[in-house]
């Protein structure tokens, strides 16, 4: 589908959205919904630590307060004064969407990670930013992790057990990173971190 099909499709399903729904629309440009603030707790700090947690939990969160509409959508053409109606409430639908969670998401950021993610004007892009600094950050804690695993060795400081559940522990570290370490294979980094 072109992109001008593809705007048209929007523009017709906005359109329909706006009408059979005018209580949405009424709430999205009246006044600050209270369920913002409290819909907005459920996200978490991102701290560095956390990012795929707290990119879903942002996700889910912003779908549930009807706030998505900038991740589904593409900008729209900014309204001109021969734009029709809803061509003009659409396109301040998606602002909204936009600018609402463009604040939430920096809300929700911790200052020192803050100010190392380029400035963006658009939710997505913004988004995207976070994601490709996360993505290789996540890469670099997945290789310390594994390199971790695989150098530990047993050195009687600690029970046997207390050794095993410290490895058990790492090994639960490398699954958020999309690493999943079988049992066999844990066993086999374990059994071979012991004495000979």
């Amino acid at each position: 589908m072109s992109s001008e099909g593809q705007t048209s499709g929007v523009k017709e399903s906005l359109a329909q959205e706006l009408s059979s729904n005018n209580k949405t629309w009424t709430n999205m440009t009246g006044a600050f919904p209270s369920t913002f603030m409290n819909s907005s707790s459920q996200i978490p700090m991102m701290n560095g630590d956390n990012f795929s947690d707290w990119k879903d939990q942002a996700l889910v969160t912003l779908g549930c307060m009807d706030l998505d509409l900038a991740f589904r959508v593409d900008e729209l053409p900014i309204p001109t004064d021969s734009s029709t109606p809803t061509e003009k409430a659409s396109y301040e639908l998606w602002e909204r969407s936009n600018r609402l969670s463009l604040m939430l998401i920096k809300k929700h950021i911790s200052k020192g990670i803050r100010g190392s993610i380029p400035e963006c004007t658009k939710v997505k892009d913004f988004l995207k930013a976070i994601e490709d600094q996360y993505v290789r950050s996540d890469k670099a804690l997945a290789s310390t992790l594994m390199k971790r695993l695989s150098d530990v060795k047993y050195n009687g400081s600690r029970s046997v057990r207390e050794h095993i559940m410290h490895m058990r522990d790492i090994a639960t570290e490398l699954k958020p990173l999309e690493v999943d370490i079988s049992e066999p294979f844990l066993v086999y980094f374990i059994l071979n971190s012991l004495p000979k």
